[in-house]
This record gives structure tokens, C-alpha cells and sequence, in this order.
């Protein structure tokens, strides 16, 4: 079976097996209804993404979208980077939950992830191909890209709060599209991630669209390029052409997943590709106490703001630092670290404060505590977590009134955000 049928037809087949064994599920004897309705009842839906549509002038018609958002977006004014991702409907829970995971985690920066839906099989061999001699199934990347480009950004950039850079992301077909977005002039996108892209497709014609698009100009924008264990995908011929190009004209890397197959690779290989973007993003406690002083490693921080999506401290590069702080024992230089920060990292100041305060009121050095807190009193007005470490500080002098009063608006400020199940048990 040559790749292009385990693309097309090992799709439907998954979906006409799972129709299979769900329709056997309904109708086996006191299954499916009974236990839908027990485990549905009085239960609270985990919310990680929404669905719009809105009416397409390429299309002629209504398209689809899906929207994550970053924790702590409704806290703040920032602006952020954008993951778009192509056939949504099969990429997008996981996407958006791994983009999410992987920033919580301090391994790159918060992004809103933007899901592309098709619209079923059909469409998506369509938007995601350009006009061969493989059939009128297929010519329809030039109409999908001027989606984008026209209508979809714009939509995004005028509802959320975006910066310049967007990433677009993509597997099988729409891996294919995504290289295909890559090569054209003017590209929106600042930053490519293919994974087990159909190369295949119109005998590899997409290898002599990279070349006349290089013989243009160079490509700055970065690609990620990956491939499971699978044959006649096209990707290695792409890998042999992109060898024969210097840096100054594209900069790539490639990554194989011999133990993945064509479907189970695209988790692990988007794990590597955002990766990818934010190098080195991250540190924890001890990983700071070896770099040596703080300078060093603000210093550090601040060359991670070349990254694509850019480096914001953030609860927990706060978190860490705070510990390093203490650990290292230079609480004597606070007033000389925060006036750093605040010049290096001014939307940082605040969180970076607050985690300080709070390991003096967990030391029991609520003066040292209050005095932090204090000094950023106007910011921390708004940010639920100055309210809960005042809460604390209060607790400890007995001065219920006080605590309740901080406690009770970092809970109404935690509910104004949206903040997620676990930030909101944090301030508990």
C-alpha cells in the first residue's frame, strides 16, 4: 500500500471502525444510555478550547475554527504568538492541550493555538493539495491559502490580542500544506512545523516549488520537518534537497520517529517542533544556582527573547527564581535583583515580588513579606496571588478581617480571569 492511500483511506477506515464499535456499544443490552446519563449529571465541563464559524468569501460558504487561549490571558494585556493548526477537527484537543501543558511547565512561552478546520475527507484533500494530474479530488491550496491569509488572521488578529508571529503547523496532507504555505512570497507565518508531510503527492512536484522559491529569496522563516517509521513519503528525497541549501538560505532541522507510525507520530514530533521554537527556555532552582550569580541568570532569561515566540518570567520561572534566590543567599541584593527585573522585564516584576513574598511569609518573615508587597501595591491590585500572599500576612498577625478581605478578591479576581481548576485551588 503506497503512502497515499494510508493517507486517504487509513483515515476513513478509522473512522468507519470507531462508527462500528460505537453503533455496537448503543445497542448492546443496559449500556450506552443508562451510563451517559449517570456520568453526564451534575457534572462541570473541562473547557480547553471553543469552536466558531464564520462565512468565508473564498469558500463561498461558512468555514470552521477552534480557539485555545493561554492561561492567564484575561489577567493580563499582553500580546501573544499564534499556533495555527490545519485539520483541526483531528489535530486540535491535543495541540492545544500540549501547547498549554509545555508553558505551564516553563518549557516555552504561552500561545493562543488556532485550529483550521475542514469541512469532512473531501475538503481536506482539496484545501490541503495544489492542481495535478492526480484529480479533481485535489487544486484547492492556493483558495485555502488565501483564506488565511484574507479572512481567518484577520479574523484572529482582530478578536485576540496577537503579536507578529505565527506559526503554522501541519501532518500528512496537511504537513504538505503547511511546506506549500512555506514556499509562497510574502507568507504570513514566521515559523513552520511539517510533520510526516505528503511529499508523495504530484510526484514530489513540492521539491522543485522550494527551489524556485529559494532561487527568490531566502527563507527566514525556521521549519521543522519530521517523519515516523513509514516509506515512500517523499520526506527523505526532501531532506537529500534541503542538505544541498546553506543556512543563510533556510534554516531546518529534521527529526525521525522509527518506533511511531503515520498516526501516532504527530503528538511526539509537535512536542519537538514547539520545542524547537523556544530552545533552552526554561530553568529550574538548581539549574540556576550553576549558572552563578542572578546577573547571570537574567542574563540567560534575556537571550531567550530571541526565541520566535519571545521570553516572559513567568509563574514559574518566577517560582524557580525565588527559590534560587533563597538557596543562594542573595536576599541581601532584593532591592538591586527587582530593579533589574523591572528594567529587563518590566510585565515580570509584579509575579517575580509576589514569589518572593511568598517565601518570606512562608519563613515567617511577614515584615519582609509585607514590605515586597507593598512596593508593588498598584500592579498588585489586580493580580490575585499579591491578594492571596497579603491574605497570609495578615493571617499571621490574627487580623481576620484583613485576611478575609484579601482572600475573598484574590478568589473574585481568579473567577474574572477564567483562571484554570489548579490556579484557583492555588489561592485556595
Amino acid at each position: 500500500m503506497n503512502s497515499k492511500t494510508i493517507t486517504t483511506f487509513g483515515r476513513g477506515l478509522c473512522a468507519f471502525l470507531l462508527l462500528l464499535i460505537s453503533q455496537a456499544w448503543a445497542e448492546a443490552p443496559g449500556n450506552s444510555r443508562q451510563i451517559h446519563t449517570s456520568a453526564s449529571h451534575g457534572a462541570n465541563a473541562i473547557i480547553a478550547g471553543y469552536e466558531f464559524s464564520h462565512d468565508s468569501n473564498e469558500f463561498k460558504t461558512q468555514r470552521r475554527y477552534m480557539v485555545s487561549l493561554p492561561e492567564g490571558y484575561y489577567g493580563n494585556t499582553r500580546r501573544y504568538p499564534v499556533l495555527y493548526v490545519v485539520d483541526a477537527d483531528f489535530q486540535f484537543q491535543h495541540v492545544s492541550a500540549l501547547a498549554l501543558h509545555l508553558a505551564r511547565m516553563g518549557k516555552i512561552a504561552p500561545m493562543i493555538v488556532v485550529g483550521i478546520a475542514n469541512q469532512g475527507q473531501s475538503d481536506y484533500l482539496y484545501t490541503t493539495t495544489w492542481k495535478s494530474d492526480e484529480g479533481e479530488a485535489f487544486g484547492g491550496a492556493d483558495t485555502f491559502y488565501r483564506y488565511l491569509l484574507k479572512e481567518l488572521l484577520p479574523s484572529i488578529d482582530g478578536q485576540y490580542r496577537t503579536n507578529s508571529h505565527r506559526a503554522l503547523a501541519g501532518y500528512s496532507l496537511g504537513g504538505l500544506f503547511t511546506l506549500y504555505a512555506m514556499t509562497q512570497t510574502g507568507s504570513p507565518f514566521d515559523a513552520y512545523l511539517a510533520m510526516s508531510p505528503s511529499v508523495w503527492y504530484d510526484k514530489m512536484h513540492y521539491i522543485e516549488l522550494l527551489k524556485r522559491r529559494l532561487q527568490k529569496a531566502p527563507i527566514q522563516a525556521p521549519l521543522f520537518l519530521t517523519l515516523a517509521n513509514e516509506q515512500e513519503m517523499g520526506v527523505d528525497e526532501l531532506v537529500s534537497a534541503l542538505e544541498g541549501y546553506d543556512k543563510q538560505q533556510i534554516h531546518w532541522q529534521f527529526k525521525q520517529y522509527p518506533s511511531e507510525n503515520h498516526f501516532t507520530t504527530a503528538l511526539p514530533a509537535l512536542n519537538d517542533g514547539l520545542l524547537f521554537l523556544s530552545p533552552n527556555y526554561g530553568l529550574d532552582g538548581g539549574e540556576m544556582l550553576a549558572l552563578g550569580d542572578y546577573r547571570a541568570v537574567l542574563d540567560y532569561f534575556a537571550k531567550r527573547k530571541a526565541n520566535w515566540a519571545g521570553f516572559h518570567i513567568e509563574w514559574l520561572q518566577a517560582y524557580q527564581f525565588g527559590k534560587y534566590l533563597f538557596w543562594s543567599k542573595q536576599l541581601n541584593k532584593l532591592d538591586e535583583i527587582l530593579a533589574a527585573v523591572k528594567k529587563e522585564f518590566p510585565d515580570s516584576l509584579t509575579i517575580v515580588t509576589v514569589q518572593l513574598a511568598k517565601g518570606f511569609n512562608i519563613k515567617g518573615d511577614g515584615a519582609r513579606a509585607k514590605a515586597l508587597l507593598d512596593s508593588v501595591s498598584k500592579e498588585g491590585e489586580a493580580s490575585p496571588y499579591w491578594h492571596r500572599e497579603m491574605s497570609l500576612y495578615y493571617q499571621s498577625l490574627g487580623d481576620e478581617t484583613k485576611t478575609q478581605r484579601h482572600q475573598q478578591k484574590a478568589l473574585a479576581l481568579a473567577e474574572q480571569y477564567r483562571l484554570n481548576t489548579w490556579e484557583r485551588w492555588e489561592l485556595q
